[in-house]
């Protein structure tokens, strides 16, 4: 009996080597905390009162040594009936043992009801985070990922040190391991193209030229498969990969003063320039997206708001549609699904960048994000959680989350990428992973992770 003094506090292993206590009342103190393993070892405990205390919450799993127990005292304590009761409310369904009524504090909804009367956790009860599970010793600013004959590789652009590197994840290892290094001069942009099980990369470089190189089966390796015209793409910023009735395509957008934008097409034997989408505009980045079912791209621009082409059955070409107002000097445009409506962000390097919703004639602002120093703004979604990732050249990175209530992106947390250029989701053995390039540090895989607050 330790009725009527003034702990506060039961620790882990309070009664080692009681191993044959059974009766154990601890009532009318002032107890607020007690440890996870304040009553591990006794195994033959029957009774156990805790009544008349200040507890409003017990560690999880605290009564899973108890294998004899056979009465609970819990009156007198009122429990915040949140998430840190969830594991209470579950063992008192499972539990043999006879317990007192458990009484809740809180939170509103439920103040002086039993926890027993407690609808649901589900919702409220797990969070995500982001933590880093491997850094890759080197610069890079561009990241895709693609999948092949079920395994999940990697390309990373590394100009610095003039490689695409491809990596593979290691399902032994749980972690990324080098593939294969395709070399070039001040690579830029690496995008996968899988035509049915030939892979190919896109290799989009600043000097020398772009190439597309296709996997070779017997070299274990990529082998340079094709040239693209110097003479249309100059200085190539953005790879667009986007298919349109079952025929294979893709775009590169030119920032170069003389740049010529250009879409390629798949022929079964090469791509081949299909068509020019428009030149002297500078273009940093397109965005392939369907709208009310119908095929268009976005093109963002250093010299002029971001214009909005159409795809055209009749001629087979992308044809002029309409643009976004008041959106001079975006660098980037991408887009995302959440239920069934569709958005963008558009990325600005000085003002606020935007969120935008189409509302079936237009796109239109839900959002604006401060954004100076910022290069890339990207969406990206794992288990029906989404996010923006706003890299920054002048503070900590930050990533939203959506907020379904408010109907507005929230601020989740701030992570430190040097000279962020972008971030690339990659999922893999049932754990999801997001990629964070760097122009002047190391490049960082960080794992989304669920966490029970429970």
């Amino acid at each position: 009996l330790l009725n009527s003094n003034s702990f506060t506090v039961i620790r882990d292993d309070a009664f080692a080597g009681l191993f044959h206590l059974e009766y154990l009342f601890i009532e009318g103190n002032k107890i607020e905390t007690i440890s996870r393993n304040a009553f591990r070892g006794l195994r033959d405990l029957t009774h156990l009162s805790l009544a008349n205390n200040h507890l409003k919450a017990l560690p999880r799993d605290v009564f899973s040594d108890l294998d004899s127990l056979i009465e609970l005292d819990l009156r007198g304590n009122k429990f915040e009936c949140d998430c840190k009761a969830k594991w209470l409310f579950l063992w008192l369904k499972m539990t043999n043992s006879t317990v007192s009524d458990v009484l809740c504090i809180g939170p509103a909804e439920y103040q002086d009801k039993k926890l027993n009367d407690v609808t649901s956790f589900a919702y409220e009860c797990t969070t995500t985070d982001f933590v880093v599970h491997q850094i890759l010793p080197y610069q890079s600013v561009s990241v895709d990922t693609f999948n092949s004959k079920n395994d999940v590789f990697v390309a990373i652009a590394q100009p610095s040190m003039e490689n695409c590197m491809v990596l593979e994840w290691d399902h032994i290892e749980m972690n990324f391991r080098s593939y294969d290094n395709i070399t070039g001069q001040s690579i830029v942009g690496c995008k996968a193209i899988l035509v049915g099980d030939q892979v190919f990369v896109v290799v989009a470089q600043l000097f020398g030229g772009s190439h597309i190189y296709k996997y070779d089966e017997s070299w274990t390796k990529f082998v340079k498969f094709q040239d693209i015209e110097v003479s249309r793409i100059s200085k190539p910023n953005d790879i667009e990969l986007f298919e349109i009735d079952s025929e294979m395509f893709f775009v590169i957008a030119d920032s170069s003063k003389a740049g010529l934008s250009t879409v390629y097409k798949w022929n079964n034997k090469g791509f081949y320039s299909y068509q020019s989408l428009h030149e002297w505009f500078r273009d940093t980045d397109a965005e392939f997206l369907d709208i009310d079912g119908k095929s268009h791209l976005i093109l963002s621009s250093r010299s002029q708001v971001p214009i909005i082409l159409q795809w055209n059955k009749v001629s087979k070409k992308f044809v002029p549609h309409s643009e976004i107002p008041n959106m001079e000097d975006v660098l980037a445009v991408k887009s995302f699904r959440m239920q069934d409506d569709l958005y963008i962000t558009l990325t600005r390097f000085i003002g606020d960048s935007r969120v935008m919703k189409w509302n079936s004639k237009q796109f239109v602002e839900i959002q604006a994000l401060p954004s100076r120093g910022a290069m890339t703004l990207q969406p990206f979604s794992f288990k029906n959680n989404y996010y923006l990732a706003l890299g920054s050249d002048y503070t900590f990175s930050q990533i939203y989350q959506w907020d379904g209530e408010r109907k507005l992106f929230r601020l989740f947390k701030e992570i430190y990428v040097q000279a962020p250029r972008s971030f690339t989701a990659v999922s893999t053995d049932r754990r999801d992973f997001f990629f964070a390039s760097s122009f002047k540090g190391n490049t960082q895989i960080f794992e989304h992770i669920i966490i029970d607050l429970s």
